[in-house]
């Protein structure tokens, strides 16, 4: 297995605007691979947008939807990926043969659709259908998967998908500031977004603090550490429907480490090196062959009523 280039995107989106919204896939993935990148990595929803379809009805989600490999979405990722010699990963919602619904992500490259994964947990709109299983695919030699945004707060999820053989998941994600019950949580005024070049301080104060990055980095690090993984993190920036995103897209090594990360206030990309010798020299390499499944199989695979529901504002 040799060394990889990745990298990570961030942009504003337009909500229901494909062409749009592929048209900045395209130069970003073009800017990506003339910098050295064999693979971009976009946000979840990145093709559709995302917060608008809180709103949306079953007729308006399923006009939005498309069928993969089939759609025109797919089929424009593969040019992309033709034109640019990089492979994409980029989301959207889908629909089947018997119009159910996901929030799916894909990758594709200039021979078409590579890996489809469709969010287990989606939460967006009351008509999506959770998907049911995970994925592991080829890129260069390299076990890949996905998680799509609320999956990697599952721990099982990142875990399972480990021992499964993913040593890289790409974790596409719209999250950030936006209200919650954890201390410091909240919206970021858009004002302060459009604002950005007369005031970049208060806005990336926002966006760094615990509205944002600093809760990131609660969680995230330890996703890649305690399982000695490669984590892709995308997100937006900018606004997405009426609520602000405050992008940090970043790579972390298996190490929890952050190795690339996006501090524009607008769509930018970063790229990093992926070498193998780090799957093994992590920690997380030594504790998952420690682990001593016996104690707690049974445990974990014990059912349970939630008496929580998650709540989109």
């Amino acid at each position: 297995m040799k060394a990889i280039r990745i990298a990570t995107a961030q942009f504003e989106n337009k909500s229901g605007d494909k062409a749009y919204n592929l048209s900045v896939i395209r130069q970003l993935a073009g800017d990506a691979s003339k910098a050295g990148a064999d693979v971009v990595a976009f946000h979840e929803c990145s093709i559709t947008g995302y917060t608008f379809a809180r709103q949306l009805s079953r007729e308006q989600l399923l006009e939005i939807a498309e069928p993969i490999p089939e759609g025109p979405s797919i089929r424009a990722l593969q040019d992309i990926a033709a034109e640019h010699h990089i492979v994409v990963l980029a989301g959207l919602f889908e629909k089947d043969a018997n119009d159910n619904m996901y929030k799916s992500y894909v990758c594709v490259d200039q021979n078409g659709l590579v890996a489809k994964y469709r969010k287990l947990h989606p939460f967006i709109n009351p008509h999506l259908t959770p998907g049911n299983e995970y994925v592991i695919f080829d890129l260069f030699g390299w076990k890949c998967s996905m998680l799509i945004c609320y999956d990697n707060n599952i721990i099982e999820n990142v875990r399972a998908t480990k021992l499964l053989g993913a040593d890289v998941i790409f974790m596409p994600h719209v999250t950030m500031c936006t209200p919650s019950t954890r201390p410091g949580a909240g919206f970021v005024d858009p004002a302060l977004w459009h604002n950005r070049e007369a005031d970049p301080t208060s806005l990336r104060q926002e966006f760094d603090g615990l509205k944002g990055r600093a809760w990131l980095m609660k969680w995230l690090p330890a996703r890649a550490y305690d399982n000695a993984v490669y984590a892709i993190f995308s997100n937006p920036i900018g606004m997405d429907d009426d609520q602000l995103k405050n992008g940090c897209s970043m790579i972390l090594d298996p190490f929890g480490d952050i190795i690339a990360e996006c501090r524009k206030l607008d769509n930018d990309f970063t790229v990093a090196t992926l070498t193998p010798e780090k799957l093994q020299q992590a920690g997380g390499h030594r504790y998952i062959q420690a682990r001593r499944p016996e104690l707690y199989r049974d445990i974990l695979g014990q059912g349970h009523v939630s008496e929580q529901r998650v709540v989109w504002l």
